[in-house]
């Protein structure tokens, strides 16, 4: 009986200190929500829509780029100085919160994990902003986004500029460990999601932001100007995992196509990135890729498009002029 009461208040501890953490998760997200509401229009899509951030001349005699951002991010973080740069050198800029981030929906949930099918879903959100083909220039796991829709949607893109680009198969488990695996198993994953993975990941989003710039430092704006605590939102954060979870199977299958690509395409990478090394992805991607140009920037880590943004923007004005379409 004595051994009863002690499970039950255990179970009972347990119950409320969820309630008390479930609670602290949707103070935290409301609070979020309303310092980062949305910052520019949104696109219809099937299902849903998608938001974007626009900035420079409607229209550009130098042509449209639409950024596209990596894990655990949304449309600020390359807008934010990169978006910015563009807009200032006389580019059209249209960033794109990716299916589930920032403020665009994520018709299909778990489906939409796949770079083919976030690829459909920029699809469809350029063919009803009317733009394309455009510039495409994808950052770290948009590396493989971008990749997908040149494949996919060839019509939608003028040109390439790959920043960092996860791009090549990822050894088996992938990019996340066993536990965040077991993290995703139902019912576990609807519980951790509404109760401490918020709360935790705020107290960890500072020493985050500071260890994907690594051997830089992030600039003391970095967290703020790229909104990136919109992320910590419950459904956010599971499909961010998701999108993680998905890499190594779809990269097995897109990698195999990469020599279809023709139109012109530039792979900028650090070679101090321990993220996404460039002896894994960047240097064979470049030869894949027919007549691509590999830019491999000195000293530099997997932030190549906030500590080195002029190099980008070079890149971007340096593209055959029949790749920059308005």
């Amino acid at each position: 009986m004595l051994g009863l009461k002690i499970v039950l208040s255990i179970l009972a501890g347990g119950i409320v200190l969820g309630l008390i953490a479930a609670g602290v998760t949707l103070l935290i997200t409301a609070r979020i929500e309303a310092r980062y509401p949305p910052a520019g229009p949104f696109v219809a899509v099937t299902g849903g829509r998608m938001a974007t951030i626009q900035a420079g001349p409607n229209p550009s005699q130098r042509g449209t780029v639409v950024l596209l951002h990596g894990a655990s991010a949304n449309a600020a973080e390359p807008m934010a100085d990169l978006g910015r740069s563009l807009a200032d050198a006389g580019f059209r800029v249209i960033a794109l919160d990716r299916p589930g981030f920032g403020w665009s929906d994520r018709p299909g949930g778990a489906a939409m994990a796949t770079p083919a099918a976030q690829a459909d879903a920029v699809a469809e959100a350029l063919v009803g902003l009317g733009i394309g083909p455009a510039i495409i220039l994808g950052h770290s796991w948009s590396g493989a986004l971008a990749l997908a829709l040149a494949l996919n949607h060839p019509d939608r893109v003028a040109s390439l500029v790959l920043v960092s680009p996860v791009a090549m198969p990822l050894p088996d488990p992938g990019p996340i460990p066993w536990y965040y695996r077991l993290a995703l198993k139902p019912p576990v994953a609807w519980l951790l999601s509404r109760t401490v993975a918020t709360p935790v990941g705020l107290y960890y989003l500072d020493r985050a932001g500071q260890s994907v710039f690594r051997p830089q430092d992030a600039p003391p704006s970095y967290l703020e100007a790229s909104r990136a605590a919109l992320v910590l939102r419950p459904s956010t954060m599971l499909g961010n995992v998701q999108d993680l979870l998905s890499l190594p199977e779809a990269l097995n299958v897109q990698s195999r196509r990469y020599g279809e690509i023709v139109v012109p395409t530039t792979i900028i990478t650090g070679d101090r990135d321990a993220i996404v090394p460039a002896a894994r992805h960047a240097r064979p991607l470049a030869g894949l890729i027919p007549g691509s140009r590999l830019v491999v920037l000195p000293g530099i880590g997997h932030m190549v498009h906030v500590v080195a943004t002029r190099s980008i923007v070079e890149a971007v004005e340096q593209l055959p002029e029949a790749a920059v379409a308005p």
